[in-house]
């Protein structure tokens, strides 16, 4: 079975920022939470996949992917921010992630600390890909 072009922008996106934030784990789409023991990694999450322009069999698309960068303690501040300078760098060095992608933009990125959680800090940062398909097959590029 052929993998989308979406599953493999993300598999993509996966192979850039796991070196780039190496020794630290890298946990796709996580189900459960992590233990405190867990800290500090990073976590991915594809916040969805939308249509952005329709024209003839082409299909423009907008996947919208969360990268979470978690720390505890002391050093929470510069861990987290040492992760996210890391994986930034990774998926802006080459913006086009093999020739899959029209782009990838920066949305935002935020800072939530919980001092109730042995001082836990999450710093998420959202990027856009840009990449086009056929408007009748997921599998090839447009």
């Amino acid at each position: 079975m052929t993998s989308s072009v979406r599953e493999r922008l993300v598999r993509a996106v996966v192979a850039r920022i796991g070196p780039a934030i190496a020794p630290t784990p890298l946990h796709r789409q996580p189900t459960v939470p992590l233990p405190r023991e867990a800290s500090p990694s990073l976590l991915l999450f594809i916040e969805g996949d939308q249509v952005a322009a329709l024209a003839n069999d082409r299909c423009e698309r907008a996947l919208t992917l969360r990268l979470v960068a978690l720390a505890r303690e002391g050093d929470a501040f510069d861990v987290a921010d040492a992760l996210i300078v890391a994986a930034h760098g990774a998926l802006m060095a080459e913006p086009s992630l093999g020739g899959l992608a029209l782009g990838v933009r920066e949305i935002d990125c935020e800072w939530d600390t919980e001092d109730a959680d042995s001082q836990a800090l999450a710093v998420p940062a959202r990027y856009e890909i840009r990449y086009r398909t056929l408007a009748s097959d997921l599998t090839q590029k447009g």
